[in-house]
């Protein structure tokens, strides 16, 4: 177990190193790159209801996703993160502005009584961040197990689909027992489907 999470913990600083020689300029290029898939993905057009994220410094950015989502008349949910136990509480949003706050994770995050709480059999699509991820649906997120737990409350239908840079892609990601795969992982270049 803890030979797995060294191994983790290599991945995720080598898919920092990758996206850290990155220029802005490619990063952003492969970015709208990875947002125009998405955004002509069945699964997501046909979506009422999608779970989106704000990214960390090591996940596909997602400030331009979530302002298309809006135009696209998506009802877009957002984790709000609860560090105490590892929870997160799923939050639909209106504006982005208006309705984020400063998170325990140093990332935005919904209004604590401004927003309300979705319930998570509701989600038709779970747009999921990661680190680095395998063409397995093998995932590596940030370590604290968040999404692994969400993973398995989400309705058996609900489609959970990974964005990631092709930098982010690794031969094999190591599972533990709780890890919870993706179903789709979206790249600049593939639309890679495990189901």
């Amino acid at each position: 177990m803890e030979e797995i999470q060294i191994t983790k913990s290599q991945i995720r600083e080598e898919t920092a190193q990758k996206i850290a020689a990155l220029s802005a300029k490619e990063i952003a290029e492969k970015t709208k790159a990875i947002e125009d898939r998405l955004f002509d993905f069945a699964n997501f057009l046909e979506s009422k209801i999608a779970l989106m994220y704000v990214n960390n410094k090591y996940e596909v950015p997602t400030a331009n996703i979530l302002l298309r989502a809006f135009h696209y008349g998506k009802i877009v949910v957002l984790p709000a993160y609860s560090p105490e136990n590892f929870g997160m509480t799923l939050k639909k949003i209106d504006h982005l502005k208006k309705d984020l706050q400063m998170g325990p994770r140093n990332i935005q995050q919904p209004h604590e009584t401004r927003c309300k709480i979705v319930p998570v059999e509701k989600i038709d699509i779970a747009i999921i961040p990661a680190i680095a991820l395998d063409e397995k649906g093998g995932r590596i997120g940030s370590g604290e197990g968040y999404y692994d737990r969400l993973i398995p409350n989400l309705a058996i239908t609900t489609r959970k689909v990974a964005l990631a840079l092709e930098a982010q892609i690794v031969p094999q990601v190591p599972i533990e027992s709780h890890d919870k795969h993706v179903d789709i992982i979206i790249t600049e270049d593939r639309v890679i489907y495990k189901i």
